[in-house]
């Protein structure tokens, strides 16, 4: 390098970094030291850390106290992810040490709280941690956040340990409800501690000032949130595996699993018990009407109109609406929806017959991606004349436009899940012109909606099937039958025709065990999801108007309706065929039977034996003797196969071999007893197979059968001699038994044997000697022993 262009000076040294280890020293401004020019009693305050850096507003955790709550992670982690080891013995106690552990992690954290919560690292620990804390714990951490709720639901890291401490505080807020508290400490020192339900409305209060700014705030929005939904979990259920969380961001989501899985580390805990059970203090309704008045108050018409087209305050208004509707305080002038509505309801309380002009702001709300989330909100929650009005408004007219567009579809599905018969079929007049736009822009769930309302209102079902087949160009009898693999494929008869001419030939069922066609998304011949859920909502459409699609299923060539089965997407219509209350039995019967003779292909597929499982419960004793029977030859097939195996224990085909009645009674007792179960819903992952409820009682029943062949009786013989004979004596007491006593009880056994076979028990005696070499051999040493 040129020296000219060299910099002067020494090079730095760089210093350890040990300013994050220890919090700054407070500065003092020189220009008023005592030794300057000025009176000695004026003297600048000291700017402290939180003054400094938003970052650490309580100070920086210690470097050591960071390490130690490194192997707490550690340590919790390994304990999570690894539950099942926790119950390898079953006479220790695991929880006795991970109570010990967790007190020591407790008292560790103990007035460091808020440090540990705003610390990029530590706040995931205290995540976790909050899971597996007693309610006493929980009353505790909560109870050293408050007075500071407001810095921390702001924070970067600490809103998301305020959100999880709301989120898990239902089961303990449950337990006080009923009265269960923790014992309380005896130390007059500590002060009496509030109840986790004090301390909720209590952070409440703390908050409701700054409901307008937290509303705004990418952090704390998530945290109010959470807040609403343990104030109205009736109005907010838990999240489902099927739901996606309203709770957290997408980008939270994601972070928050590759945390692995949360969830209490102590097992049998008293929170599984509560699991389901919604109990909500009175308290907690009017905390949440406080919410909604407080925004009302802080906030005027044109700033409520900007929070609902804000991507961060729009969820959380959604949230407010549902509550103000619940709370019946949405019906009144100058509420949040009348605002959002620009005056719709003060309008129609002034003059009910008033005809309001569109406003150009709701237009806007239709067709933004923020926004339109919460028009839906205000359609479905809005009261009955409102919801007439907007429908004349901004719909009525407008199908053509609105059922095409990318946006406003939804908040017309949503529109029409609540229409009457007369909307219903103004609607679908307006939607028949552009059918075919609708159907090339994959826009079915306004299709979806019609026949769901047509389904619950029991009308309109002719003129909502009529729109559907016009659609899809279903207008002979032979388009009838093509009618569920063009629904499914989201094709027009005539386009599928073309698809299934330049389609591949597939091999013959027969000739492969479990025949999968994976296609590329672009292949039209893919079934698609839509098209899926469709069929799904029209079976369950009273019998005359869902008979064409059961008969297209029917109709079905075989290896199209394996095919069928073994995708993920389309299988679910074969499972909604057999599930809906409205297709008749005798349809259902029909189809069950159609497969007899392919279940031993069917059941050899990861998605076709969950099929195979469904038309199995579903059969009754007769049907499923016939398919037990057709499936006899396939048996080593079957039992050679890792997802046909588990279908093959239902059947017990060496039982029905070796005795018919038996097996008939076996048969015709588990379907009583699957009867008198509660159905619950078919939730079914794509992504991995799901073994059938005996495949996780499989270790229990083969320790049940170690203990039967314990239990069991030594010798057969013996057995029969107890049947007729009464009870036996004790082989522990022949050691006490005189030779000659010995000698006499055989030559009883001699006499009683020939007696027996007189009597015509010589079958008994016969499958005793057909028993295996081996066991008689076994019998034996135990007998000279």
């Amino acid at each position: 390098m040129p020296r000219e262009h060299r910099k002067r000076g020494k090079k730095q040294k760089k210093q350890a970094n040990t300013e994050d280890a220890y919090p700054p020293k407070p500065v003092v401004d020189e220009a008023y030291d005592q030794n300057e020019a000025g009176p000695s009693w004026i003297v600048s305050a000291p700017r402290t850390s939180s003054e400094v850096n938003d970052e650490a507003p309580y100070g920086y955790v210690d470097a050591e106290v960071k390490a130690y709550f490194r192997t707490v992670d550690l340590q919790i982690r390994d304990w999570q992810e690894n539950e099942h080891q926790a119950e390898a013995e079953p006479d220790a106690d695991p929880n006795e040490d991970r109570r010990l552990f967790f007190v020591a992690a407790l008292t560790e954290m103990s007035d460091k709280e808020k440090q540990l919560a705003t610390d990029p690292d530590c706040s995931v620990v205290l995540e976790r941690m909050i899971y597996s804390m007693d309610d006493f714990a929980r009353r505790v951490f909560l109870d050293r956040l408050s007075g500071s709720l407001e810095t921390l639901v702001k924070h970067r890291f600490a809103s998301h340990v305020c959100q999880t401490l709301f989120a898990t505080a239902s089961t303990t807020i449950a337990r006080e409800s009923k009265g269960i508290f923790p014992p309380s400490s005896d130390s007059s020192e500590e002060g009496e501690l509030r109840t986790l339900t004090q301390l909720i409305l209590d952070a409440c209060e703390e908050l409701l000032p700054s409901i307008p700014s937290l509303v705004m705030d990418p952090f704390a929005s998530h945290v109010l949130r959470a807040l609403l939904s343990l104030l109205c979990p009736t109005i907010f259920p838990p999240e489902s595996s099927h739901k996606p969380s309203t709770m957290r961001s997408k980008k939270s989501a994601a972070y928050k699993a590759k945390q692995g899985p949360l969830k209490s580390v102590f097992t049998n805990d008293a929170e599984s018990q509560l699991v389901g059970q919604t109990i909500v203090p009175n308290e907690f309704s009017s905390i949440a009407a406080q919410f909604v008045t407080t925004l009302r108050d802080r906030l005027d018409e044109n700033e409520v109109r900007v929070l609902a087209a804000n991507q961060v305050a729009s969820p959380v208004l959604q949230m407010l609406l549902e509550v103000e509707a619940d709370k019946e305080m949405a019906d009144e002038p100058g509420s949040i929806m009348d605002r959002v509505l620009a005056g719709l309801i003060s309008a129609l309380h002034e003059d009910p017959t008033a005809v309001p002009e569109p406003s150009d702001y709701v237009g806007t709300l239709l067709r933004d991606p923020t926004s339109s989330h919460l028009l839906e909100t205000l359609i479905s929650r809005s009261p009955e004349p409102a919801f007439n009005v907007v429908w004349d408004t901004y719909l009525k007219g407008k199908f053509a436009r609105l059922a095409v567009h990318p946006v406003a579809n939804f908040v017309v599905a949503k529109a029409l899940a609540r229409a009457s018969p007369a909307q219903i079929s103004q609607a679908c007049e307006e939607i028949k012109a552009v059918a075919g736009k609708i159907l090339k822009a994959s826009r079915i769930g306004v299709f979806r909606a019609l026949v769901d309302r047509a389904a619950a209102l029991h009308s309109q079902e002719s003129i909502v099937i009529e729109c559907i087949t016009t659609t899809f160009e279903l207008s002979s009898e032979d388009d009838y039958k093509l009618a569920v693999p063009c629904i499914l494929r989201l094709l027009p008869a005539s386009e599928y025709r073309v698809a299934v001419e330049k389609a591949p030939k597939q091999p013959d069922t027969n000739e492969r065990q479990a025949p999968r066609r994976r296609k590329e998304a672009e292949d039209p011949m893919e079934p698609k999801t839509q098209g899926a859920v469709l069929l799904q909502s029209m079976l369950r459409l009273e019998s005359p108007y869902n008979e064409f699609i059961v008969n297209s299923i029917l109709s079905l060539p075989m290896d199209e309706l394996l095919n069928m089965a073994y995708h993920v997407t389309s299988s679910r219509v074969l499972d909604a065929l057999l599930d809906s209350p409205t297709v008749a039995s005798k349809s259902k019967r029909k189809f069950v039977l159609s497969l007899i003779g392919h279940y031993h292909v069917l059941v050899s597929d990861r998605i076709g034996s969950r099929v195979g499982d469904r038309c199995w419960d579903f059969a009754d004793p007769y049907l499923r003797e016939k398919i037990a029977r057709s499936l006899i030859p396939h048996e080593h097939t079957l039992a050679g196969s890792f997802c046909s195996r588990f279908f093959a224990r239902k059947l017990n085909l060496h039982l029905l071999q070796r005795n018919v009645d038996e097996w008939k009674d076996m048969q015709t007792n588990s379907k009583s007893t699957e009867q008198s179960k509660p159905q619950a819903p078919a939730s079914r992952v794509a992504s991995a197979p799901v073994p059938p409820t005996n495949v996780a009682e499989e270790p229990s029943t083969h320790k049940s059968q170690k203990r039967r062949r314990k239990d069991r009786t030594e010798d057969e013989i013996d057995e029969l001699f107890d049947t007729t004979l009464g009870k036996k004596i004790k082989r522990a007491g022949l050691t006490d038994v005189e030779p000659a006593q010995v000698k006499t009880k055989s030559s009883e056994k001699k006499k009683i044997v020939e007696e027996v076979r007189d009597k015509g028990l010589k079958d008994i005696l016969g499958a005793i000697r057909a028993a295996p070499k081996d066991d008689r051999i076994h019998s034996k040493k135990k007998r000279a022993k």
